[in-house]
């Protein structure tokens, strides 16, 4: 694995996606030939090993996408991609929302905004797959996986669905892994791409 993480910067939070894996990398060891960077042009997504899908208006970046011309590179990309809330959304098969046109990356059924508006936000302690201790979870505005299927496996769910999904080397987050400064997940996820 090279190390080259594009966050994809339409729209979102894109800065604390670029330092969380600039972090992870230098704390894996991988600081030296690894490199973030702003994926804002097409023609730089050929160039990633892994890409990272931020939160933000799902219904704002999947018109984007569109625009910028991402969309083929997006679904065809051979790597890994880590995507977050509105992130999430974009990777599902089946949207609840016709204004959004999903990548259909991963084999799941995706609610936006499932808990409600901002002032429902909340935090969590979550059990997730492959962690040895609980996840502290933010969820703003959160998307949850109302179904999944196929190749793809819950990571971490609750009553309603699942809130963190993994197929092949796509995780998908209802919340916010790069808020918080824990980065299992970014660990978790750069250990996939290995291979």
């Amino acid at each position: 694995m090279g190390g080259r993480i594009g966050v994809l910067a339409l729209q979102g939070d894109v800065s604390e996606h670029v330092q969380a894996f600039r972090r992870a990398l230098r704390e894996a060891g991988r600081g030296e030939g690894a490199a973030v960077f702003v994926l804002r042009r097409a023609d730089q997504i050929a160039g990633c090993d892994a890409i990272a899908i931020p939160g933000g208006e799902s219904t704002t970046i999947s018109r984007l996408i569109d625009k910028n011309g991402m969309r083929a590179p997006l679904e065809t990309f051979d790597g890994g991609i880590f995507a977050t809330c509105a992130g999430m959304v974009l990777m599902a098969e089946e949207v609840d929302d016709p204004r959004v046109r999903p990548l259909g990356l991963m084999d799941m059924t995706v609610l936006r905004n499932a808990f409600g508006r901002q002032r429902e936000s909340f935090e969590a302690d979550l059990d997730v797959a492959g962690l040895d201790r609980p996840f502290h979870a933010i969820f703003i505005r959160a998307p949850l996986a109302s179904r999944v299927g196929g190749d793809a496996q819950p990571m971490a769910s609750i009553e309603r669905g699942a809130v963190a999904v993994r197929q092949g080397r796509h995780m998908a987050f209802s919340f916010h892994p790069e808020l918080g400064g824990d980065l299992r997940l970014h660990r978790l996820f750069l250990n996939g791409l290995v291979g």
